[in-house]
């Protein structure tokens, strides 16, 4: 199930929730209670496959990247 972001529209406190695509549901505020709620629009991340090493790679073999490049190098 896909997390979604809602905003209070009462409070203006921001929350996420686990929802079904399939089955839209009336959430509720957990800081004042309403149901006057708005689903934000969120970003979302790609990964593509690259055949040559990224720049946040620090060595030359890419040994120790420790995956701060989102796997580009294959580390």
């Amino acid at each position: 199930m896909p997390i979604f972001e809602y905003k209070c529209n009462d409070c203006g406190k921001v929350m996420e929730f686990l929802e079904s695509s399939s089955k839209p549901q009336k959430h509720q505020c957990n800081k004042c209670d309403s149901t006057n709620m708005q689903k934000m629009l969120s970003g979302f991340a790609v990964q593509t496959k690259s055949s040559a090493p990224c720049d946040a790679c620090p060595g030359p073999s890419q040994a120790e990247c420790g995956g701060m490049c989102g796997g580009q190098c294959g580390h």
